[in-house]
């Protein structure tokens, strides 16, 4: 789930009286652990900082891989306090990536590259011990006809913004959620590339009605660790980023990872007994008009509200949340 949202601010406390029996109530809930509330670090580096403006507006956008209602059960996280899985249905709209089905030529997947991704395969004992995932893939055909491959019922979706005054900015922010299976990751590439091929179609869709150059923020669990190649490919456009190594083909946009841009990626997003490690990004578009100058907090392997694995009372999802504050400057 993505929320974009303006900077931060305390509503006021309304003062009321407390009755004796809701007074109660609070002391006995006080012994409970409660969710973690992280703040927005500021970042430090001088040549980040500097670029902040008095006229420029800032924004706050906050990437969280909620747990989905049907792996709320026990079994499937039997290292979960029973009390803290508890979930809400949320209403999404959906860009199907099951239409990469109609752009299969010759019997190959687009961009085909066998699953041979070792760094990638780090998750796959944890999806398979805690359930995150319901079938196999077998239960869909046989795995080995591209259509079959392809059809995975991930989602993305993307939406176009206009700050108001004093920017006038335009900015276009996409979510998603690639495929978990470790060892499907040319499913994962292209999924990722077909993202981006999106993003792109849409972002000269958003220029051209409202003549104007949007900044571009693309966030979610990309189930990709860093260094595999959906991150090779996502920061590949990126000149000050991008790996050595020959890279699959010339991406449309140029990404940038905020997290690696400010502080370098964190250690983990996603923590269970059986995986613990990064999943989660919130990339840009690096341009003239949008900085991040702060990010959202994370706990470390040290810290005890994630001791044991996750969910737990602190955290209510295997997954932690990320965010970035970012400052667009007036046009």
């Amino acid at each position: 789930m993505l929320r974009a949202f303006p900077a931060l601010f305390r509503l006021p406390i309304p003062s009321f009286p407390i009755s004796n029996k809701t007074t109660s109530a609070f002391s006995r809930m006080s012994s409970t652990p409660s969710p973690k509330c992280p703040k927005f670090i500021p970042v430090e580096e001088s040549k980040i900082c500097s670029i902040s403006k008095a006229d420029g507006i800032r924004f706050s956008l906050v990437s969280y891989n909620i747990l989905a209602q049907v792996y709320v059960k026990s079994s499937l996280f039997p290292h979960s306090p029973s009390s803290c899985l508890r979930a809400d249905l949320v209403l999404e709209e959906k860009i199907e990536y099951n239409d990469l089905v109609n752009s299969i030529k010759d019997g190959n997947i687009p961009g085909d590259d066998k699953p041979n991704d070792k760094e990638a395969t780090g998750n796959e004992d944890a999806r398979s011990k805690n359930g995150s995932t319901v079938e196999t893939t077998q239960d869909r055909g046989d795995p080995n006809d591209p259509r079959v491959r392809l059809k995975r019922d991930c989602v993305g979706i993307m939406a176009a913004f206009k700050l108001k005054h004093p920017c006038n900015h335009f900015v276009i922010v996409a979510n998603t959620h690639l495929y978990w299976d470790p060892s499907w990751a040319d499913v994962k590439l292209a999924q990722a590339k077909y993202l981006v091929s999106r993003l792109a179609q849409f972002k000269t869709l958003v220029s051209d009605r409202f003549e104007c150059t949007p900044s571009l923020i693309v966030a979610g669990d990309f189930n990709s660790v860093p260094g595999d190649k959906v991150y090779q490919y996502l920061i590949s456009g990126n000149t000050s980023s991008a790996p050595t190594m020959d890279i699959l083909e010339d991406l449309p946009i140029p990404l940038c990872s905020t997290y690696a841009y400010t502080r370098g990626e964190p250690q983990f997003t996603n923590c269970t007994p059986g995986f613990t490690g990064t999943l989660d990004y919130i990339f840009f578009s690096p341009s003239d008009h949008i900085k991040p100058v702060s990010f959202l907090e994370l706990p470390g392997p040290d810290s005890s509200d994630v001791d044991g694995g996750l969910p737990n009372l602190f955290h209510p999802s295997d997954h932690l949340p990320i965010g970035v504050e970012f400052e667009i400057s007036r046009e």
